[in-house]
C-alpha cells in the first residue's frame, strides 16, 4: 500500500480509501434487493481485510445504506481496529434547520459509530445554497467548539458545485481537508482539476470520491477498450482510471465503494503502484484519447446544473439528458430504458413536455431542450 502526508497534519493516509456507501448487501428472497440491508459479516470481512493489509482510511455518512452504513462501520471497528485507521463521517446539511441540529446530529452519528470522536467531519454535499444556509446559522463556530471538545479532530466539507462557490467556501474557514469528485470524464466538471490544483496550492488534503464515475468507467464499451489497449503496459480500465487520479500529487485519498471482497483484493494490488507524476507524456495522451471518445458519445452538452428546473409540467429534464447521455456513453441502453420508465410511471418523463420554452431561455449552454427532450424520449421509451 502506497501513503501519502494528510497536509501538515503530522500524519500519513493510504491513498486508497474505504467508501462506505456501496457496501455489500443481501439479497431477498424474491431475489430483489433492499439498499439499506447490508451483508454484515461479507462488509465487516471485506473492511477488516482491507486494513489488515494497509488502508487507513475509512469514509461514511449518515445517509449511507438508509442510516445503516455508520452502525456497520462500528462494528467492523471493534476489536482494536478503531484505532487502526482515520474516520470520517459527514454532516447531513439539509437536515438541518437550527444552530441546535449541529449537535444533536453529531451526537447521533457518534453514537452509532460507537466512539468518543470522529478524525475528520465534513459539511455533506456542500452547494452554494446549502452552504449559504448552514454558514449563516453559525456552522462554523459550531465546527471550532466541537473541535475545541475533542469530538472531531479535523472539519471539512464534500462538494457538489461550480468551481467558483468551490474557491469561496475554501476560502472562508480554516478547514483541514475537502472531497471533490473527479475522475477521468469530469476534469473540468463540479471543482475539477483547477479546484483539486488550487486547494493544494493552499495546502488543503484533497480526498476524491467518484473516481470511477459510480463504477461506470469499470464496464468500458469495446471501442474504449480498444484506445486503452494502445499502451505499451496492458491495464484494465479500473486501472487506468485510478492511475490517471493518483498522478496528482495534490490527492491524499481516493475512495473507492467497493461491493465486494474482489473489488477490494483487486483495489489493493492497483493501489500498490500508486506514486504520483508516474504517468509519462505518452499515457497522458492517452487518457486524452478515451476522454475524447467518450465525448464524442455525449449527445445532449447538459452538465446538470439545474437552471432549467423546476419545469412547470414536472419533467425532469437533466434526470432524462442523464439516462440519455449514460446510454450512449456506457452501452446501458437496457438499464437507462428501466429508469425512464420509472419517469413514465411518475409522470416526469418526455412526454409531459408542452414546449413552454421556458426551460431553453434559462440553459446557460443554450441546448435546444425540447428538441432534445424528443430524441431522448425516442431512444429511452421502452415501446418505440
Amino acid at each position: 500500500m502506497q501513503y501519502r502526508k494528510f497536509g501538515n497534519l503530522g500524519f500519513e493516509c493510504s491513498v486508497f480509501g474505504i467508501g462506505c456507501m456501496r457496501l455489500p448487501i443481501k439479497q431477498n428472497p424474491d431475489g430483489t434487493r433492499n439498499h439499506e440491508n447490508i451483508d454484515e459479516a461479507e462488509a465487516i470481512r471485506m473492511i477488516r481485510y482491507a486494513i489488515d493489509h494497509g488502508v487507513n482510511y475509512i469514509d461514511t455518512a449518515y445517509g449511507y445504506h438508509g442510516g445503516n452504513s455508520e452502525r456497520l462501520v462500528a462494528k467492523a471497528l471493534k476489536d482494536g481496529y478503531r484505532e487502526k485507521v482515520k474516520l470520517a463521517t459527514k454532516l447531513p446539511v439539509w437536515l438541518t434547520k437550527s444552530y441546535e441540529d449541529f449537535d444533536r446530529l453529531l451526537n447521533e452519528q457518534l453514537a452509532k459509530l460507537e466512539t468518543d470522536h470522529v478524525d475528520f467531519y465534513l459539511l455533506h454535499s456542500l452547494h452554494k445554497e446549502s452552504w449559504e444556509k448552514v454558514r449563516d446559522m453559525g456552522v462554523l463556530n459550531f465546527l471550532d467548539k466541537a473541535v475545541e471538545s475533542g469530538r472531531i479532530r479535523y472539519p471539512g466539507f464534500s462538494f457538489h458545485d461550480e468551481l467558483p462557490v468551490f474557491k469561496d467556501i475554501l476560502n472562508s474557514y480554516d478547514w483541514k481537508m475537502c472531497q471533490i469528485q473527479l475522475n477521468i470524464l469530469d476534469g473540468k466538471i463540479q471543482a475539477g482539476v483547477e479546484g483539486l490544483k488550487y486547494a493544494g496550492s493552499k495546502g488543503i488534503p484533497v480526498v476524491i470520491m467518484e473516481p470511477l464515475k459510480g463504477g461506470k468507467l469499470a464496464s468500458a464499451t469495446r471501442d474504449i477498450v480498444d484506445i486503452w489497449n494502445q499502451a505499451e503496459t496492458k491495464r484494465t480500465p479500473v486501472e487506468w482510471a485510478f492511475r490517471w487520479l493518483y498522478n496528482f500529487p495534490e490527492i491524499a485519498v481516493i475512495l473507492s465503494g467497493v461491493s465486494t471482497m474482489e473489488q477490494a483484493r483487486d483495489n489493493l494490488r492497483i493501489f500498490d503502484h500508486a506514486a504520483p507524476n508516474c504517468m509519462p507524456q505518452e499515457e497522458l495522451d492517452l487518457v486524452s484519447r478515451v476522454k475524447a471518445a467518450y465525448d464524442s458519445k455525449i449527445r445532449v452538452g447538459c452538465t446538470g446544473c439545474e437552471y432549467c428546473m423546476p419545469c412547470p409540467n414536472n419533467v425532469s429534464i437533466p434526470e432524462i439528458f442523464g439516462l440519455y447521455n449514460e446510454s450512449s456513453l456506457f452501452g446501458n441502453a437496457e438499464g437507462c430504458r428501466n429508469r425512464y420508465q420509472k419517469l413514465v410511471t411518475n409522470g416526469k418523463d418526455a412526454s409531459k413536455c408542452v414546449e413552454c420554452g421556458n426551460c431553453e431561455s434559462a440553459c446557460p449552454q443554450s441546448i435546444r431542450i425540447i428538441e432534445k427532450l424528443k430524441e431522448a424520449r425516442e431512444a429511452l421509451s421502452v415501446e418505440k
